[in-house]
C-alpha cells in the first residue's frame, strides 16, 4: 500500500500525528503491533498512577489517626485494585481507537510488526507499505541487565508486574529511579515487604541530594528496606523465593524480583540498517533538531530518540513535528523546558538547570531553599515532608531551575514552567496575589526566600 505518511507506533506522538495529518488531507498508514496507546496507556502512566491512587488511599486510611480519624482495619482487595486499573486502561485504549476511527478513510490502521526493508518502505505481516514520509514512534522497553542468573529467574519488569493478580509477599526492586521508587512505595502500601537495591548513592540519583534525602526518609519511615551503593553479583531462585547476592554484602531474599534499571529504545528488530537510519550505542535513533533521521524523508519522535522519556515530551514532539511537516514550524526539539514529576509520596518535580549542573558549567546563580513544611497549607494538612529549591539568574532575574519535593508538587511545578516559558522575571510571582492557604502560595514564599525579593 502506498501513502503520503507512514507512522510506526501508536504512542503519544504517533496517534495525534496520524490523525492530524489525515485531517490535513494526507493519506496516512498507522502501524501498531500491540495494544493501541503505546507505553503510557498500557504499561506506563495510566495503569501505574491508577494503582498509586489506590495505594495512597490505603495509606491515608491507615494513618488517619494523626488527624483524629480512626478508620479501623484497612483491608486490601488487590484483585479489585487490578480490575479497576484494567478497566481504566480499557477506557483509554477505546478512546485512542475512537480517535483513529473518527479520522475517517484517510487513516488506515495496520496491525502487525513493522520492519524496514528499504528506504521509506516497511513490511508488515507479509505486506509492503511505502510512503513519502515515514515517522518512527516505537517507544522503549525495560533494559535487561547483564546479570548472572537473571535468565533463570522469573523476574518482572514494569509491564509484567502490573499483570499480577496476587500481592507479592516480598518485592525486591533492582533500581532506585522513577519506576523503581513508584512501584516500591505502591506495593509497600498494599502490604508487601519491599527492598530496593541500587548502585547509586541515593534514590532518584539524578536529583539534588537534599531532594533524594526526603524520599529516602519517607521510604524508611514506611518500612522500605534500602540498599544504596550496592552492586548485584548474581540472582537465583524460583518464583516465590528469589535470592539476590550483593557484592561484599548480605543476600537479599524475596518472593518477586522487579528489574527497573532503565529503558531501551525499541529499534533492535526494526531493520533500521535497511532504511539507512543511524542509531547510537544505546539503540536510540539519531535525530536532528527537526526530528530528521539520517534517512531522507524519515523522522523519529518520542522515547525511541533516547531523549527525555516522558509522555508529555512525546506529545510535544508531535506538535513540533506536525508544524514542521505542514511547513509552518518555527521551533525545534532543542531548547525546550522539560518538566517532570515522580509520583511518589511526597512527589518530586523539577524543571530547568540543577544546582549541580550550574556549578559544573560555571553558570552564575542565586539560590533559595525552603522546607516544604514552612507552607501553611502543608502544616494544616499534615503533609510537611519535603523541600523546595530555586535557582535564579542574578543578571536577568529569570528562573534557571526549580526542584520541588512535597505534596502535589507535580501540579505546583507548572507555575514555574509557565514563567520560564514566558521568559518572565521571578518578580512576576512575587507581585501576584496568591490565595491563602494554598500550596501554590508556598511557591511565592520560595521565591521570596531569595534575598532580592525578601520583605524588609
Amino acid at each position: 500500500m502506498n501513502a503520503d505518511v507512514l507512522v510506526i507506533g501508536s504512542g503519544q506522538a504517533g496517534v495525534p500525528l496520524a490523525t492530524r495529518l489525515a485531517g490535513a488531507g494526507k493519506k496516512v498508514i498507522l502501524v501498531e503491533r500491540k495494544n493501541l496507546g503505546g507505553t503510557c496507556v498500557n504499561v506506563g502512566c495510566t495503569p501505574t498512577k491508577t494503582m498509586v491512587a489506590s495505594a495512597r488511599a490505603a495509606h491515608v486510611a491507615r494513618t488517619g489517626a494523626r488527624l483524629g480519624v480512626h478508620a479501623g482495619e484497612v483491608r486490601i482487595d488487590f484483585p479489585a485494585i487490578v480490575a479497576r486499573k484494567d478497566e481504566i486502561v480499557r477506557q483509554w485504549r477505546a478512546g485512542v481507537e475512537g480517535r483513529i476511527q473518527r479520522a475517517g478513510e484517510r487513516l488506515v490502521l495496520v496491525r502487525g510488526h513493522a520492519r524496514f526493508i528499504g528506504a521509506r518502505e516497511v513490511e508488515v505481516a507479509g505486506e509492503r507499505h511505502r510512503a513519502q514520509t515515514v515517522i518512527v514512534n516505537t517507544g522503549a522497553r525495560a533494559v535487561v541487565p547483564r546479570l548472572e542468573g537473571l535468565d533463570t529467574v522469573p523476574w518482572l519488569h514494569n509491564g509484567t508486574l502490573l499483570d499480577l493478580r496476587k500481592l507479592p509477599a516480598h518485592l525486591v526492586v533492582l533500581g532506585g529511579g522513577y519506576i523503581g521508587c513508584e512501584f516500591a512505595q505502591m506495593f509497600r502500601r498494599f502490604g508487601s515487604r519491599v527492598t530496593i537495591v541500587d548502585r547509586a548513592e541515593h534514590l532518584l540519583g539524578r536529583e539534588d541530594p537534599d531532594i533524594s534525602a526526603e524520599i529516602e526518609s519517607a521510604f524508611r519511615d514506611e518500612g522500605i528496606d534500602l540498599h544504596p551503593t550496592s552492586r548485584v553479583l548474581r540472582v537465583d531462585g524460583t518464583q516465590g523465593d528469589v535470592r539476590v547476592q550483593l557484592e561484599g554484602g548480605p543476600e537479599v531474599r524475596g518472593s518477586h524480583l522487579l528489574v527497573a534499571v532503565g529503558r531501551r529504545p525499541n529499534t533492535d528488530d526494526l531493520g533500521c540498517e535497511k532504511a539507512g537510519i543511524e542509531i547510537d550505542e544505546k539503540g536510540a535513533i539519531k535525530v536532528d533538531d527537526r526530528y530528521r533521521t539520517s534517512a531522507e524523508g524519515t523522522y523519529a519522535v518520542g522515547d525511541v530518540t533516547g531523549g527525555p522519556q516522558f509522555t508529555h515530551t512525546s506529545w510535544d514532539d508531535h506538535r513540533i513535528l506536525f508544524d514542521i511537516l505542514m511547513g509552518k514550524g518555527k521551533r525545534g526539539r532543542s531548547g525546550r523546558h522539560v518538566p517532570y514529576t515522580v509520583f511518589t509520596d511526597p512527589q518530586v518535580a523539577g524543571v530547568g538547570l540543577t544546582e549541580r549542573e550550574a556549578r559544573k558549567n560555571g553558570v552564575k546563580f542565586e539560590l533559595a531553599s525552603m522546607p516544604f513544611g514552612d507552607i501553611a497549607r502543608a502544616i494544616e494538612t499534615d503533609q510537611t515532608r519535603g523541600r523546595c529549591k530555586i535557582l535564579l539568574d542574578p543578571d536577568t532575574e529569570r528562573i534557571l531551575g526549580v526542584f520541588l519535593c512535597g505534596a502535589e508538587v507535580g501540579e505546583l511545578i507548572h507555575i514555574f514552567v509557565a514563567l520560564i516559558q514566558a521568559g518572565a522575571k521571578a518578580s512576576a510571582l512575587v507581585d501576584a496575589e496568591c490565595v491563602h492557604p494554598t500550596f501554590a502560595e508556598g511557591m511565592q514564599s520560595l521565591v521570596m526566600r531569595l534575598p532580592r525579593y525578601a520583605l524588609s
